[in-house]
Parts: C-alpha cells; sequence; structure tokens
C-alpha cells in the first residue's frame, strides 16, 4: 500500500476539515510570501482538493471550470 493510499484512508470522511486544512496552508504560503506565488499556491491547493476529497473551489472567486 502506498502512502498515498494510506493518507486517503486515514482522511476518509472527514473531506470537511482536510479541506480547510488545505485553504489554510494555503493562506499561510500566501501571507509569508506576500502572494508572490499565489497562483502555484491556487493550483496546489486545487489539486490537494480533487485528490484527498475536499471542495477545492470552496471560497474561491474563480468561476467554475468545465
Amino acid at each position: 500500500m502506498s502512502m498515498m493510499d494510506k493518507l486517503k484512508q486515514k482522511l476518509k470522511g472527514h473531506e470537511a476539515q482536510t479541506g480547510k486544512g488545505i485553504d489554510k496552508a494555503g493562506d499561510t504560503v500566501d501571507d509569508r510570501t506576500k502572494g508572490k506565488y499565489s497562483g502555484h499556491v491556487d493550483t496546489a491547493q486545487e489539486k490537494l482538493g480533487n485528490e484527498f476529497g475536499g471542495d477545492p473551489d470552496r471560497g474561491q472567486d474563480r468561476p467554475p471550470q468545465p
């Protein structure tokens, strides 16, 4: 069993908390870098949200992607 499978198994059922953690981590990185890498951080948050079942578009001011 890979590390990603183990993580997914442990986070299963806690999608809301996982999503909040991903958002908070991204906001912290944006604050510390003064938004210099905000595009990269947003992409990472979206991919992590998709991978771990969180809602990546929660709180975003972007239109939904097709």
